[in-house]
């Protein structure tokens, strides 16, 4: 008589198996590349004109301008954001050079406008936006809740180094990311 184990392991082998077919495996979750903006206050203004209501850069702010585009030149931007003051626009002209991006305008008093461009954004778009001391932090806190250095409302007059980069959410829900950085001139 046969041990039961040998007449027994050939048999295993004719019965089928039912392996989970495509159909019935569950759907992978479809990943979507999230949204990077950068936020960023224009770059210092010419002090004969600072009290101008449209200055132009300083010398300074020409510097901190062509060191953010050395900053990002890299980072895939495809979207930048002015206001329609120069200051902004002259903020992010060396990273639109650089990045062959054309510059769009969106009036400082519209933020419910540019919040809809941010919105709209395909998945894995880079953008800068370039605004004011009171613009940028009521944007970042409506795009992803107000960072502690923020919740003032307004960043110091003197102040022209900080970026924000908020990393908007995907479609499973996560919450924004928000990260605060420091770049020279």
């Amino acid at each position: 008589m046969k041990p039961l184990l040998a007449v027994a392991l050939p048999l295993l082998f004719l019965v089928p198996v039912a392996l989970p077919t495509a159909a019935q495996e569950p759907a992978a979750k479809e990943l979507v590349e999230p949204v990077s903006v950068f936020f960023v206050r224009h770059a210092e203004t010419a002090a004969s004109t600072r009290t101008a209501r449209d200055p132009e850069l300083s010398e300074a702010g020409q510097e901190r301008a062509a060191a953010l585009a050395r900053l990002l030149q890299n980072g895939g931007v495809s979207h930048l954001y002015c206001s329609e003051y120069r200051r902004t626009r002259q903020t992010l002209m060396p990273l639109a050079d650089l990045a062959g991006v054309e510059i769009h305008e969106v009036g400082a008093a519209a933020a419910a406008e540019q919040l809809a461009a941010l919105q709209a954004l395909p998945p894995g778009s880079v953008a800068v936006v370039a605004g004011h001391s009171n613009t940028i932090p009521a944007l970042v806190s409506a795009v992803a809740g107000p960072p502690a250095r923020l919740e003032r409302g307004s960043l110091p007059h003197d102040q022209y180094d900080r970026l924000y980069l908020v990393t908007l959410p995907v479609p499973d829900g996560a919450a924004p990311k928000v990260i605060e950085l420091s770049y020279g001139g």
